[in-house]
């Protein structure tokens, strides 16, 4: 139930006999925002509580929001954060409890997925946030027609007619109304339009980009509280760091869902965590607010654990005395001590997580990909051209630039083999694994979660398809849910849970992390760091490639140009303060203000990386050692066995045991094959610098 507060009775205190200037003017500075600190831009959620089958969501959930505040909502995927938005907004309404909020505050909107179509273009759908701006100015064009036809100046209906343009000139020009399409502009560039986009029209841009135009249209209203659900899904690095610059200076208050970490550390002052039904509420950014609710925790804790044991002594001199008639008193006494005492509660964690590795990569040749003068077109349309790369085993890659600039296509070419021009090798025996940005979009609706997997699942794997889905928090009753039930999460979760079906040794993802909650991104990039084969990272997470990837592949102009370092050291390499200046990067080189990446840098950097190829290498030897040793061993048994066959005749009989000899042997010099390779190609990483 959502409750209006009439604040229309606070301003009408103020009116003067006679005159309605003063509240005309001051309904027009609460649009501005100036009026509204006193009477709005303040919302509260009283006693919420809903409730799904065997679950509940909420639980007498109590807060309030209040102007300027810039709240983090987060939770694990499931937890109620797009339900609670939806309540909010008055989408939805709770079993019990109230949402009160002024009648006059705008509450702004953006969902995680909204179909999007219109007949405009871009910068026409951007402008229909100021519909009624638009409306006042195609009324006062109209009565300026009527009265440039007129000619009874005298009249009182053209006097009327006066004084209607004239007010409505004076709302327009309060009411921000020249500086529209100037605002529009900069937001849609903000965004990550071109100047060239503003005239093509919606129908021709994808749906993550149509979503740009849906959260244009809501910022450039200027609501008084502004709901955003996942708003870094469909942007890219640049983009999302524009935003947070403009969240900073948003004169309303601001509540979003996010599982960035610098996302949401850069933007918001205060930290709102669903959990289990309750909600734990911190004036704290979330890196902050992790560290106090541990603190919390902690004390907590220790707070029970003190009173158990001051428990546990009280009911020992209650058992102790209680037949003494001496001490009746006492006994008495400390048993009411012990009703009396307020029990310590230690709050309930979620400990539900995903848990899973991927499986040991096979060999691979020395050089996985392989690109030279590689070129991909659109008609007449240029994504890039004379790219030349090579990406070797093991290593980590990350691609990152605006979106458009092609690191999606490169994937595809990668990936799948999209059609391209130039040369674009896949190296020896390179098996790749796939995860598309529209992955979760991919899976057939109505399949089961077990279909699904059991489908694709072949050989020794199909037995263990109920403890991969348990790994990726499917269990019960959830594997027999279709997929088109699922959420957005569910669905990611579950295309992830492919890749495990079979051993790759070349990982391409594309924007993995969209939809997973904090702690499934942690485990995910766990996974990935004992990962050992190769990675390609298409990406926006910050926080995710920190450490993860040891080279970034730029995409921006039509080129592809390779740093070293992961994503914070080629922001610092490009010496970028905020990712805004990655667009106007080519006017601060030839300015000056950009430096080269220093020769010791560079060298620095390669050190660390051929010392981290070193370790894997050593690491792979020792593993191939060990299967040599293994299967020596078993060689030496059947050795044994054939040079007394008359005390294995049962044993020999089938025949078997030659079978499985001849097997070994084959396996033997096989290993043997690969511990000479492996041996090379360590030379050849120690000696990569001379």
């Amino acid at each position: 139930m959502v409750v209006s507060i009439n604040t229309q009775s606070c301003v009408k205190q103020f009116q003067k006999e006679g005159s309605g200037h003063f509240i005309f003017i001051a309904v027009q500075l609460q649009v501005l925002g100036k009026f509204a600190a006193t009477f709005r831009n303040m919302l509260s959620v009283n006693n919420l509580s809903v409730y799904f089958p065997g679950n509940n969501l909420f639980d007498n959930v109590t807060f309030l929001i209040t102007e300027r505040d810039r709240i983090g909502l987060v939770g694990k995927n499931g937890a109620g954060k797009t339900t609670l938005l939806r309540i909010i907004n008055g989408e939805q309404q709770p079993e019990s409890g109230t949402v009160a909020k002024a009648n006059d505050l705008l509450v702004g909107y953006l969902p995680q997925e909204k179909y999007l179509s219109g007949t405009g273009t871009i910068f026409e759908e951007a402008m229909l946030a100021f519909d009624g701006l638009l409306k006042l100015k195609s009324e006062n064009e109209k009565i300026g027609i009527a009265l440039a036809e007129r000619t009874d100046y005298d009249s009182e209906s053209y006097l009327q007619m006066i004084n209607r343009l004239l007010e409505n000139e004076e709302r327009f020009n309060l009411m921000g109304g020249h500086e529209m399409e100037g605002n529009t502009e900069k937001v849609l560039l903000g965004l990550g339009f071109k100047s060239s986009d503003f005239t093509r029209k919606l129908a021709e841009f994808s749906g993550g980009w149509r979503m740009r135009v849906e959260l244009a249209k809501l910022l450039l209203r200027r609501p008084g509280l502004l709901l955003l659900d996942e708003p870094t899904n469909h942007l890219d690095i640049e983009s999302i760091q524009w935003l947070e610059e403009y969240l900073k200076t948003f004169s309303g208050a601001v509540m979003v869902v996010s599982h960035d970490r610098a996302f949401l550390d850069n933007v918001t002052n205060r930290t709102i965590e669903i959990s289990l039904g309750k909600i734990y509420d911190f004036k704290a950014s979330y890196s902050e607010y992790v560290r106090l609710r541990e603190s919390m925790r902690e004390q907590q804790q220790a707070a029970f654990d003190n009173q158990q044991r001051q428990m546990a002594d009280i009911e020992r001199f209650i058992e102790r005395f209680r037949y003494k008639a001496t001490k009746a008193r006492q006994v008495q006494s400390k048993m009411k001590m012990l009703d009396k005492m307020e029990k310590v509660e230690v709050d309930d964690l979620d400990r539900s997580a995903l848990h899973f590795r991927f499986p040991p990569a096979p060999p691979s040749g020395k050089v996985v990909v392989e690109a030279q003068n590689l070129a991909k077109h659109y008609g007449d349309h240029k994504v890039f051209s004379e790219v030349d790369f090579a990406i070797e085993r093991n290593d980590f890659v990350a691609f990152v630039g605006k979106n458009g600039e092609g690191k999606t296509t490169l994937a595809k070419i990668i990936a799948d083999g999209l059609e391209h021009t130039g040369e674009c090798k896949i190296g020896h025996n390179v098996k790749i694994g796939y995860y598309a940005q529209n992955q979760a979009d991919l899976l057939n609706p109505e399949k089961t979660v077990f279909q699904t997997i059991d489908d694709v699942a072949v050989g020794d794997i199909r037995p263990k398809v109920r403890n991969i889905l348990g790994s990726f928090l499917f269990s019960g009753e959830d594997i027999e849910k279709k997929v088109k039930v699922l959420s957005g999460g569910e669905k990611s979760r579950l295309a992830l849970a492919k890749l495990l079906l079979s051993p790759i040794n070349l990982l391409v993802l594309d924007e993995p992390t969209n939809h997973l909650d904090m702690v499934s991104k942690d485990i995910l990039k766990n996974a990935l760091l004992m990962f050992d084969g190769t990675l390609i990272i298409v990406s926006h997470d910050r926080d995710f490639l920190q450490g993860l990837t040891r080279k970034v592949f730029e995409f921006r102009d039509g080129k592809v140009k390779q740093y070293l370092g992961d994503i914070y050291d080629f922001l610092e390499t490009r010496r970028i303060d905020t990712l805004d200046q990655l667009g106007n990067s080519r006017k601060e080189e030839a300015a000056g203000a950009t430096a080269e990446v220093s020769q010791n840098k560079i060298n620095y950097e390669k050190k660390k990386q051929q010392e981290r190829e070193l370790r894997k290498i050593n690491s792979r030897i020792e593993k191939v050692e060990q299967e040599i040793e293994s299967i020596e061993s078993e060689i030496a048994g059947i050795d044994r066995m054939l040079a007394s066959p008359e005390a294995h005749t049962a044993s020999l009989a089938d025949g078997s045991v030659y079978r499985h000899y001849e097997s070994l042997k084959s396996s033997l010099a096989s290993a043997m094959e690969q511990w000479e390779l492996l041996h090379l190609e360590l030379e050849d990483a120690k000696n990569a610098d001379n």
